[in-house]
């Protein structure tokens, strides 16, 4: 039996179909710097872009894409952090008009082999250093576990749930004409000898020294 939540879903997603189906197919796409533009270096991080596949870029759509890996070297890492790998991933959608949707990490992740093992929200700095919350996963593919935080940038806004997300599409498309929107992913894993938290408090690090960045390559 599906939950509520599903049938909710169902319904904002038909009508957001009408109301932009009714409005036309323009969308207004505010001028924003290309995603691959993000810096490499984020504090003691340096980055290395990671090319997504073809089949991948398949499924994701008609979106921009920045897949990088982050770490920390030397001195600069700080204690318990040298070395340990940072995955970001944005997926920004200009418009999502033509059928176009962001994928949740609830639906991508299980595809590619991975089993939710926790799943909550917790608290960050954001660009305007007020307090967001963003998503939260402990994941595990049955050797390796990996701490997960990830949340919707749409117009200035860092949404932690994704029908919340899909409501203010449909919001937004009928009062700014805009359906832009992307997501932001950070996986780190947990490595042996290394609590949850730890892990937790790295990805958190990260996240809030890139989040500043974040209004230039998606527009508010």
């Amino acid at each position: 039996m599906k939950s509520p939540k599903f049938w909710i879903l169902i319904v904002l997603l038909l009508a957001a179909t009408v109301v932009l189906r009714v409005r036309g197919d323009v969308d207004r796409v505010p001028v924003s710097e290309p995603l691959s533009q993000m810096p490499e270096t984020l504090g003691p991080w340096t980055g290395t872009d990671v090319p997504l596949e073809a089949d991948v870029l398949q499924v994701l759509g008609k979106g921009v894409f920045l897949n990088r890996t982050y770490k920390a070297e030397g001195a600069a890492a700080g204690n318990g952090v040298n070395g340990i790998p940072i995955g970001l991933f944005i997926g920004y959608f200009p418009t999502q008009r033509t059928g176009q949707a962001i994928h949740s990490p609830q639906h991508c992740l299980p595809g590619a082999g991975w089993v939710f093992e926790t799943s909550g929200v917790t608290d960050l700095k954001g660009d305007n250093g007020h307090k967001i919350q963003v998503g939260e996963y402990v994941i595990s593919d049955g050797t390796v576990k990996a701490e997960v935080l990830y949340w919707y940038r749409s117009h200035g806004r860092s949404i932690a749930d994704d029908y919340k997300a899909k409501m203010y599409t449909l919001l937004d498309s009928i009062r700014y004409s805009r359906t832009d929107a992307a997501l932001v992913r950070i996986v780190t894993p947990i490595v042996p000898n290394e609590s949850r938290e730890q892990a937790h408090r790295r990805a958190a690090a990260f996240a809030e020294q890139m989040n500043p960045l974040l209004p230039a390559f998606i527009p508010n």
